[in-house]
């Protein structure tokens, strides 16, 4: 498996007080309890935590949202961010510095957990890569994962409906992105849907894409461990892109790493080329 630090791909298509209130959505069905954990005032827009039951991973599951100034008045682009390895939904919204930039371009930021949580299924918490925060934003097929660990049906499906149907969002814009594990997994949700994201972040399958021009830009810390492990080789990934003729913008940034002061120092960079699809 191909990881990057963050990637960008993208398709062009024609502090406040912390409180619990509880919301009521319809899913598949089913009655389901929205439950609020925190929300705190940030650039005028609001970031908030809420807890449900989710149906897809059997467990409760945590996820962030922010809510821009623009999403008091409208519907805005909702963009998806998928976190790595050991990440909860925390990770993203206390390190990397986005909340700005998704305030003064308007957009609604996502940032689910990272697995299911509290299965109790034998070996899910052995090893900092596999189990619990370490979903890899796929659906297992094999006893005894299959049950609860259907992440990309949680993200592709469970999640957008959930977000759809009780915050300000437009569905029709939305984008994905995400960091390591979570550029894994954003490459998969967009490949196998597309057209359902305006744009996307990701690492590995590029050869897989049909014939669609692409705009990539890819962000890789030159000191980045992984990258000196070759566990990421970046020369695959642009001879791929090469192969299918997509254009790519490949970034080696001196002195970066894998952590979240890379991803603090290009975060601005990567929310404005989303914003400029999502909000043509």
């Amino acid at each position: 498996m191909i990881i990057y630090p963050l990637v960008q791909i993208k398709k062009q298509v024609a502090i406040g007080q912390v409180f619990t209130i509880k919301m009521v959505f319809q899913f598949f069905g089913r009655r389901m309890a929205l439950k609020q954990i925190s929300s705190n005032k940030c650039f005028g827009g609001l970031q908030k935590v809420f807890e449900h039951d989710s149906v897809e991973l059997k467990c409760k599951m945590k996820f962030a949202i922010y809510l821009p100034p623009k999403a008091e008045t409208g519907k805005c682009p909702a963009l998806y961010w998928l976190s790595g390895l050991t990440c909860t939904e925390q990770n993203f919204i206390s390190k990397s510095g986005y909340h700005q930039a998704a305030s003064e371009h308007g957009l609604v930021v996502i940032a689910p957990d990272t697995s299911p949580r509290g299965c109790n299924i034998k070996g899910e918490d052995e090893t900092w890569d596999f189990g619990t925060g370490a979903g890899f934003y796929v659906d297992a097929t094999e006893d005894p994962w299959k049950t609860n660990y259907r992440m990309y049906s949680y993200v592709t499906e469970e999640l957008p409906q959930l977000i759809n149907t009780n915050f300000p969002v437009d569905p029709q814009r939305m984008s994905i992105f995400g960091h390591s594990m979570g550029g894994h997994g954003a490459l998969i949700c967009a490949l196998k849907n597309p057209g359902k994201y305006k744009a996307y972040d990701a690492t590995h399958l590029v050869k897989a894409c049909p014939g669609t021009q692409l705009d990539i830009l890819i962000d890789q810390g030159k000191d980045d461990q992984f990258l000196s492990d070759g566990q990421l080789l970046p020369d695959n990934f642009i001879a791929a892109c090469t192969e299918k003729k997509i254009p790519v913008v490949f970034r080696l940034q001196e002195g970066y790493d894998h952590s979240y002061y890379f991803i603090a120092t290009f975060i601005t960079d990567h929310i404005r080329h989303h914003a400029k699809y999502l909000n043509a």
